[in-house]
């Protein structure tokens, strides 16, 4: 059986149910609101998938924080 859903996720998916009733599809706010709910599923997948796994050697952290970061390139990452 899955893992039952973080809750962190729930309150962004809340926002994006009420802000989408009265407010077109490239509004701001709910722009923001779809960002902010996939960041927090993000980061709940993330802490699964960390939490299931053995401990990393500090650079198996290090390879993996350089894909977190936006300016990070497939060249970048095989140079680490």
């Amino acid at each position: 059986m899955a893992a039952p859903a973080s809750t962190d996720w729930r309150s962004p998916r809340a926002r994006i149910a009420a802000l989408s009733r009265s407010r077109v599809p490239d509004d701001p706010d709910l722009v923001d609101a779809r960002r902010d709910l996939r960041a927090a599923r993000l980061a709940d997948y993330i802490t699964r998938t960390v939490d299931a796994a053995p401990p990393l050697t500090g650079e198996q952290r290090d390879q993996l924080a350089i894909l977190l970061r936006p300016t990070a390139t497939a060249s970048s990452v095989d140079a680490a």
